[in-house]
């Protein structure tokens, strides 16, 4: 059985069943999505002109001038369905016509609330155009709080007041105004025994809708915060700690090998016992330190970058893999591995002091630095520690290749002030 569509939804079908002969028309004229987009936002330039106007050159009582921009509110609005019609029938979809869309959407809303203040204001309806300008914010925040949650991967299209609705109201609200304010009177105003203000008046029709507004676009983007709130909660849950990703895809790709499923994982692996036996690497001129986790021998080497035997000052560490899976070989960083990956970063302190940080990863910064006996070593500061880097391991227990099961990050070396051995764990 079918879900029945929202009403939403029907009323947005049956409009484009209406305006789909319209739409073929533009396509055969060689109209665009940006072209269409773009008329709305002249539109809307037009309708906060003729607020304008209206408060240069009309009286309090005259409402002329509110019901011609309402209705050309309308017809700016229609373009508003029309641009993604053309695109959608006329093949023409692309992600940058989407954004067009959304930055000139935000141009016209702005505008068209920039006339109506303007008019409230210089017709001294003080209090009308407070809340028209708490109704622009609160559209402002409906639009953002969409684009920032959908920018972080989930969706957020709930609430009462999006963008048709919001067009549909202050047009309606003004054109009512326009034609009704002959047939009440421009001084009209309603009174209630024993209250001493009027609690109506002609242009409460095109106000009341606005202080409307003001309300439900500011409690329809406090809707979408909670129920971001909750989707992003949900989705952390169930995706892996961003550091631990960075690093991992810094471990992980352009190498061979996977990871064992949890549930296969033998019993005397369950500790936290190496699931293979790693190789030391030997002989490496000027090595500083290497990398390398389970269950793939390849081992990321970092050595001193020497010139004609001097250390090269902009670029001090020579990054490079030793693949042991492969006879052994040395193999150079590809461009991608070096720039977005595996390459290192290094920043000149003092002396022969730098800072060392990883281009995928700059939570934990390391720091080359020149000992007593000028020899060069990497030290970072972990649990108050300055320990000197031999090694790098990053223990994997079960998952996939791009969403492994990472128990800790363990630093190994010699402790700086006591010269033992050190073992030191950033736990996951």
């Amino acid at each position: 059985m079918q879900q029945a569509l929202p009403l939403r939804t029907k009323l947005q079908l049956g409009i484009y069943t209406l305006i789909n002969p319209f739409v073929r028309l533009l396509i055969r004229l060689g109209l665009t999505p940006n072209m269409v987009t773009a008329i709305g936002l002249v539109l809307n330039i037009g309708v906060a002109l003729i607020f304008i106007v209206g408060a240069e050159q009309g009286n309090r009582g005259d409402f002329s001038y509110i019901g011609w921009a309402g209705a050309l509110v309308l017809f700016a609005g229609l373009f508003d369905m029309l641009d993604g019609q053309v695109a959608r029938l006329g093949k023409m979809s692309s992600l940058y016509g989407a954004l067009f869309d959304s930055v000139l959407d935000r141009y016209s809303e702005l505008i068209l609330f920039l006339g109506i203040c303007y008019y409230l204001i210089a017709h001294h309806y003080f209090f009308s155009s407070l809340f028209a300008f708490v109704a622009l914010i609160g559209s402002m925040m409906v639009s953002y709080t969409r684009a920032r949650a959908e920018g972080l991967g989930i969706e957020c299209k709930g609430g009462l007041m999006q963008r048709p609705e919001r067009v549909v109201i202050i047009g309606v609200s003004a054109l009512a105004c326009g034609c009704f304010a002959p047939l009440l009177g421009h001084d009209f105003k309603l009174y209630i025994p024993g209250i001493p203000v009027h609690v109506f008046e002609t242009m409460t029709i095109f106000t009341l809708p606005l202080m409307i507004m003001a309300i439900m676009t500011n409690i329809t983007a406090f809707n979408r915060l909670t129920d971001s709130k909750k989707a992003l909660e949900e989705k952390e849950k169930t995706t892996t700690s961003p550091k631990v990703f960075m690093l991992t895809v810094l471990l992980l790709s352009s190498v061979a090998g996977y990871s064992l499923p949890a549930s296969r994982v033998a019993p005397e692996h369950r500790q936290d016992k190496p699931v293979i036996s790693f190789p030391t690497p030997k002989n490496i001129p000027n090595q500083l330190f290497y990398i390398q986790r389970d269950p793939n021998t390849n081992t990321i080497i970092c050595a001193l970058n020497l010139k004609n035997g001097q250390l090269d000052k902009e670029d001090p560490v020579h990054v490079f893999w030793i693949r042991y899976t492969e006879q052994s070989q040395q193999q150079e960083l590809s461009y991608i591995q070096r720039t977005f990956a595996y390459g290192i970063k290094a920043r000149h302190m003092r002396n022969e002091e730098y800072e060392l940080s990883f281009v995928s990863y700059k939570k934990l910064p390391l720091h080359l630095a020149k000992s007593g006996t000028n020899d060069y070593y990497v030290y970072a500061n972990v649990n108050q520690k300055k320990v000197i880097l031999k090694r790098i391991y990053l223990r994997i227990e079960g998952g996939t290749m791009w969403m492994p099961n990472v128990k800790y990050i363990q630093l190994e070396g010699t402790n700086a002030l006591t010269g033992e051995s050190t073992v030191e764990r950033i736990p996951v």
